[in-house]
């Protein structure tokens, strides 16, 4: 999703499916151990920017490292579910004022210990849209 190269089909509905959702899950590995954290996103020139709690160390074993965060609507009730990876080089950012009012309120607690937030920006170099259609004859009104 660099600016030189158009953004392919699923690209783009990768990043408009996670405009739908605050919410997501940044993987990556921690001594090894691989580790899932909550963070806040927003999608900003193309690159995904998240928001989350300094506390445990998270953002250090992420820094300069290859990341995936992923998103989803599986309790939303939808229809269609879906869910969304991007895989990128994640690096620490301090965010505009505009940026830091684009990720909307803080919690003030994180596991019981006082919300620090970081911020970290993920260009995407891989992205995996996963769709579950429950509905067979939507399949078979296209057939023919």
């Amino acid at each position: 999703m660099s600016p030189e190269d158009p953004c392919s089909h699923e690209e783009r509905r990768a990043v408009e499916l996670l405009t739908r959702v605050p919410y997501g899950r940044l993987a990556t590995s921690m001594r090894a151990i691989l580790t899932v954290a909550p963070a806040r996103h927003v999608v900003s020139d193309g690159c995904v920017l998240l928001r989350l709690h300094g506390g445990p160390g998270y953002h250090q074993a992420c820094a300069g490292s290859v990341v995936a965060y992923g998103a989803d609507n599986f309790n939303s009730g939808a229809a269609v579910p879906w869910s969304v990876q991007f895989t990128g080089t994640a690096e620490l950012i301090q965010p505009t004022d505009a940026q830091i009012e684009s990720f909307g309120p803080t919690p003030h607690h994180v596991d019981g210990e006082p919300f620090e937030p970081v911020y970290m920006r993920i260009r995407p170099q891989f992205v995996t849209v996963h769709t579950l259609d429950y509905f067979e004859e939507r399949h078979h009104r296209h057939a023919g």
